[in-house]
């Protein structure tokens, strides 16, 4: 039985009888070998619906539909696909909280976090839509008698691949920018989450009145990541997920000389400095570690506290801790909701006894039941242990300390990533002088470490990324490519 949201409202944009055992190309299709998705909600384990899943020979064939099609969205004028962008943002906005709903059936996150993505994903359609009415190039110096200018054009097809941790909004600011940059998309989300991940986009684009064949949807697996890949119609990959994925993406699409996009894991340090305010610092901690059970690349994943605060603050972080509460997400009556699935849950509780073993201290936690993780915190963190140097994806908080601001900062570089960190001090200028030398993609003041306006370049350096960036001004760089054009009334002559 679907549990997915009902009302006469969300029939048209939410009815699962549109994509059930479907894939989307503009049209909703049957995939070409049959393949279904089974779509379990993590905090009943009941089936919520089921969609089609891809296999290599339907990316194959969405990705030669894409090429034919994106010329055409290409020419299209620029007011007429600032519209669409403009229809699909009303469209979400007018079915926020039955959109919100599904979210959080659908990925285990607790209903502020899925209403936050709904949020986030209508500015990311808003901001498309300004996006095709910004200036696509540049006029250049040039000699007397000669136009130079360098202009924007769109790769072409543009794949996308995205997790399932914050589904909507991963694929959508990548999808949404890269369609106003003139491209087609093909996007595969996570099939954990291919419906708030995927095919809420599509149905949101379908009913704005995007052309046919322009955007297309296919849950799938690692052999439809792979084949995306490799498709010859596609020029670039946008993915997001985790680094050991990202390294596969990366070594395929490389080969074949596609431009990729890598936004991957971290361990990502929040330093407390000893002039602290105590209590707003456990709250950014508590915060930035717990949300969304820690499945998030950004999260807090190592707290750095400084030697004279530490056991009050350990004290203060385990009585924060014991107050949260678990259960169904959907009920919106709890702070943390399950984990994704089985393994992810095994995995994290692996790290935790391995920690412990190492000389970790458990301190409140290291339980579960069901797909439910219990918050943990692990003290006296030391590098060398599991939950110092690895990125936990779990709700554990993963407190060490340190005698000096040369300490911490050292502490906080020994990391093989570099997506995001905090600095937490009553100083502004001591806490940037120390945010300066952390060797992070995005950096906070006085802040966790779990931040996104939507505005922003948003990438990390290391193994969390490959130097790129998405949103906000990065997404002229990301999702198109440069050519120089020289205009001259008549040839020259040449000495020879």
């Amino acid at each position: 039985m679907s549990r997915l949201p009902r009302s006469e409202s969300n029939a048209a944009l939410l009815d699962e009888q549109v994509w059930e055992a479907k894939l989307f190309s503009g049209i909703w299709r049957t995939p070409m070998a049959g393949g279904r998705n089974e779509v379990i909600e993590p905090a009943t384990g009941e089936r919520l619906t089921t969609t089609g899943q891809a296999r290599a020979e339907d990316v194959a064939l969405a990705t030669a539909a894409a090429a034919a099609q994106q010329p055409a969205w290409e020419a299209m004028a620029p007011r007429q696909r600032a519209e669409i962008f403009l229809r699909a943002a009303g469209l979400l906005q007018a079915q926020a909280d039955e959109c919100a709903l599904l979210i959080a059936r659908e990925t285990g996150g607790i209903l502020p976090k899925a209403q936050h993505e709904v949020r986030e994903a209508v500015l990311f359609l808003q901001l498309a839509a300004g996006q095709v009415m910004q200036p696509h190039g540049l006029v250049l110096p040039s000699n007397s008698g000669t136009l130079s200018y360098a202009r924007r054009l769109p790769h072409g097809v543009v794949g996308v691949i995205s997790p399932f941790n914050f589904p909507l909004i991963l694929s959508i600011r990548a999808v949404a920018p890269a369609l106003a940059a003139g491209n087609a998309v093909v996007l595969k989300p996570d099939p954990q989450t291919p419906i708030a991940g995927g095919f809420l986009i599509a149905r949101l684009f379908e009913l704005a009145g995007l052309p046919e064949g322009v955007l297309h949807v296919l849950p799938g697996g690692a052999d439809a990541g792979a084949a995306l890949c490799s498709d010859p119609h596609v020029r670039m990959i946008a993915f997001t997920g985790s680094t050991a994925a990202g390294r596969k993406v990366a070594e395929t699409a490389g080969r074949h000389l596609k431009k990729v996009a890598l936004e991957l894991g971290g361990k990502n340090p929040l330093i407390i400095l000893d002039d602290a305010d105590l209590e707003r610092a456990l709250s950014c901690a508590s915060w930035g570690a717990f949300l969304h059970q820690g499945q998030i690349c950004m999260a807090s994943g190592l707290i750095l506290v400084h030697e004279s605060l530490h056991e009050r603050f350990v004290e203060g972080l385990v009585e924060r801790t014991r107050r949260l509460r678990l259960g169904d997400p959907a009920s919106g009556d709890v702070e943390l909701g399950p984990m994704i699935n089985e393994n992810q849950l095994v995995r994290t509780h692996q790290l935790v006894l391995d920690s412990v073993v190492a000389g970790a201290r458990l301190q409140v936690g290291g339980q579960y039941d069901g797909l439910f993780y219990q918050p943990t915190v692990l003290s006296h963190l030391a590098p060398g242990m599991p939950a110092f140097d690895t990125e936990m994806f779990g709700p554990v908080a993963c407190v060490a300390s340190f005698a000096s601001d040369e300490e911490a900062i050292d502490l906080a570089n020994r990391t093989e990533y570099g997506l995001a960190a905090g600095v937490i001090s009553r100083s502004v200028g001591r806490a940037m002088a120390v945010g300066a030398q952390l060797r992070a993609g995005m950096l906070h003041i006085n802040d966790q470490t779990v931040n996104d306006d939507g505005v922003n370049p948003f990438g990390g350096r290391g193994n969390s990324g490959n130097g790129g960036s998405m949103s906000g001004p990065a997404n002229w760089d990301e999702f198109t490519q440069w050519q120089w054009v020289t205009i001259k009334d008549t040839p020259p002559q040449y000495p020879f």
